[in-house]
């Protein structure tokens, strides 16, 4: 038995956005390695898989979106969404510490509300998705989970801005200021540039889909300038 009575594992199912056809994989999924028992007792070796999903489901949803992005920009917004503290969140929200069968060692230590193990555990029912269904069942559960992450498209890029912004205040103790120089394109596909100012030099120009794109492309390019003059 899951821990929890049959109502709340109907309660994930439905949250979850899927149903398992096998209810021995679904225990499987929701059961930590502190329980003991074989690699097909407990959800270890799906969490493996559930992470590949993920991975690769999320890097579908990223390119689809976001065409236009770099193979670098694409890696860190991917970076942003599949780590243990966001995977944590999408577990509790889904209230799979409810469900979750632990060992009484973890049981004791509040091993089911643990980051890490709520994390693994969704990352197993994705797993578990894929094993059961295919990668066809197991994409539009990642992208409706994830769907109000992939609308924030400066996941993942803030460190250019963020870096600039350490840079220049070393270098030249103000902090550089950001001017939209052009906006063009009808309602639907807005265009944007935008340039970077230092101390009244300009240091970089970046253009995107949205203003927020092109100020971090700004800041990119910024970054190489003085990268190239052997500022940073």
């Amino acid at each position: 038995m899951l821990t929890g009575d049959s109502t709340e594992v109907e309660r994930l199912q439905d949250a979850l956005g899927y149903r398992f056809r096998d209810p021995g994989l679904l225990k499987r999924c929701l059961t930590h390695v502190s329980c003991g028992g074989g690699m097909d007792a407990h959800n270890e070796s799906l969490e493996f898989l559930g992470d590949a999903v993920l991975g690769l489901a999320i890097s579908d949803l990223l390119m689809r979106r976001f065409p236009e992005r770099s193979e670098g920009d694409l890696s860190r917004m991917r970076a942003s969404l599949v780590n243990r503290r966001v995977l944590a969140d999408k577990a509790r929200f889904l209230r799979i510490g409810e469900v979750l069968r632990v060992g009484k060692g973890e049981e004791r230590t509040g091993g089911r509300h643990k980051e890490s193990i709520l994390a693994a555990s969704f990352e197993a029912l994705l797993g578990g998705i894929y094993w059961e269904a295919g990668y066809e069942a197991v994409r539009p559960v990642v992208e409706s989970h994830f769907i109000g992450d992939l609308e924030h498209g400066g996941l993942g890029l803030d460190d250019y801005k963020t870096r600039l912004q350490e840079v220049s205040q070393r270098l030249y103790r103000v902090p550089p200021t950001y001017r939209l120089v052009r906006e063009s394109g009808p309602s639907h596909d807005r265009y944007f540039e935008t340039e970077i100012r230092v101390g009244g030099h300009l240091v970089g120009q970046g253009e995107g889909r949205s203003k927020k794109q092109s100020e971090q492309e700004a800041a990119r390019r910024a970054l190489e300038m003085l990268q190239g003059q052997g500022q940073q």
